[in-house]
């Protein structure tokens, strides 16, 4: 193997919790490899922590600081990690890196999904990388491809299965008929959901993925406020068990898609069909599937979090941006949001709905309830009884693609019907 007698590349990691502690360990198992891969070998000289004095085996007092100006005023610091997470101080401590010149690599999807033009537009103005693919599916490659790999296609939809937390729940309560409520507590007994689950199981988590790769596939700015979300807290055993019935599993998704109207984009829980590919991802696994004018479908799968599968994409990004800056082209890649498309409102995009509610058992029911989605533009495609007892009956109703106000109205309508004595379930069903 020859040595290289460049320089090494100097490197500050922000952060030293999972995602950072992990950053570190693979950085020394490469450390030999890394000249050959890069041209220069590559060093973490300084890491930023909240407190010094805290026992951290393995890990060189020597490099700790809790001072980020030593980093900053730092002349051989040529690439900052950041891995702390949350909005501030990380967006201070990178729009500094940036404007001082420095290449920054993130796993922040927070902050990229909330103030992403901000950093894109320092990193542009001062020719330094701003590198994100850990921001999206941890381990699994989307940012890049999207990209670079793809940048001859017209991309159309983007989706997948974006939260390893929400994919697991909803695996056991599939597999094992588990409610809502045992799955999220065994889910947190694993360490795959958080004390405080709120992110994963409201499609927060996910809504902000979304909006970084609709920006990219897209080439317009999406930020999560401009992503309907949709939890899957009202999800039962009793929907997982109909939608198998339907030849379908229940997912929470989230899709973009472009149109002639704009750019809509959603995270929800939905009904998929079982020969989708993504119906087959399972457990604490993340997938996005695509699709291109010219590549057709396309999916990418693997680990979407965790130490070592974010470790990865974040440490390809950390060679990616030293083969940069041994070549002088930082700022290659910048920003690719050089459209200025609309993003449609919720209610105006279309979906089909599995509807499920109880109501009492007596001819002439479903008539009304058909005429309330008829006079509303709503066309039915299934209807099932499924349950009787005590004088209801539990109807099961799919529609044809409708927009989404419409029904908002139609059930707005039956909800005040003394007729209908509850309505259980709505969920939308891809496509």
């Amino acid at each position: 193997m020859s040595e290289t007698k460049e320089q090494p590349i100097q490197i500050a990691l922000l952060g030293l919790g999972t995602v950072g502690g992990g950053v570190f360990k693979l950085m020394n198992r490469l450390r030999e490899e890394l000249p050959m891969k890069v041209g220069a070998p590559v060093e973490i000289t300084r890491i930023l922590v909240r407190n010094r004095q805290k026992n951290r085996p393995g890990i060189p007092a020597e490099l700790l600081t809790d001072d980020f100006q030593e980093i900053l005023m730092d002349p051989h610091i040529q690439i900052v990690v950041e891995v702390m997470g949350g909005i501030q101080p990380a967006c201070s401590y990178i729009l500094a890196a940036l404007t001082a010149g420095k290449s920054v690599v993130t796993a922040n999807k927070d902050l990229l999904a909330e103030r992403g033009r901000e950093l894109l537009e320092a990193a542009a103005a001062h020719q330094a990388d701003l590198l994100f693919e850990a921001s999206v599916a941890g381990g699994i490659p989307i940012i890049r491809p999207l990209k670079e790999c793809l940048a001859g296609n017209t991309i159309t939809e983007v989706m997948g299965i974006i939260n390893g937390t929400t994919n697991y729940i909803l695996t056991r309560m599939t597999r094992d008929g588990m409610e809502f409520s045992q799955a999220l507590e065994q889910a947190q007994q694993l360490g795959y959901a958080e004390a405080d689950p709120t992110a994963d199981i409201e499609g927060y988590d996910a809504g902000r993925k979304m909006a970084i790769m609709a920006s990219i596939a897209f080439h317009s700015r999406v930020t999560f406020q401009d992503v309907h979300t949709q939890g899957i807290t009202a999800i039962s055993a009793r929907d997982i068990r109909y939608a198998r019935e339907l030849g379908c599993v229940i997912k929470l998704l989230g899709v973009a898609r472009l149109g002639d109207a704009g750019i809509e984009v959603g995270v929800h829980p939905m009904l998929i069909p079982e020969s989708h590919p993504l119906a087959n991802v399972n457990d604490a696994f993340n997938a996005v599937f695509l699709h291109g004018d010219a590549v057709d479908d396309a999916m990418f799968m693997g680990r979407g979090a965790g130490e070592m599968p974010t470790a990865s994409a974040v440490v390809g990004d950390i060679i990616d941006a030293a083969r940069n800056l041994r070549a002088g082209c930082t700022g290659r890649i910048g920003c690719s949001c050089y459209k200025d498309l609309p993003i449609r409102r919720a209610e105006d995009c279309e979906s089909r709905y599995f509807f499920r509610l109880q109501a009492e058992d007596r001819p002439g029911v479903l008539a009304s309830i058909a005429s309330v989605f008829g006079n509303n533009g709503v066309s039915i495609a299934q209807v099932i009884q499924k349950t009787r007892s005590s004088g209801l009956a539990e109807l099961v109703i799919i529609t044809d693609r409708t927009v989404e106000r419409h029904f908002a109205d139609s059930i707005a309508i039956l909800k005040g019907m003394s007729m209908v004595k509850e309505i259980s379930a709505m969920i939308r069903v891809y496509p």
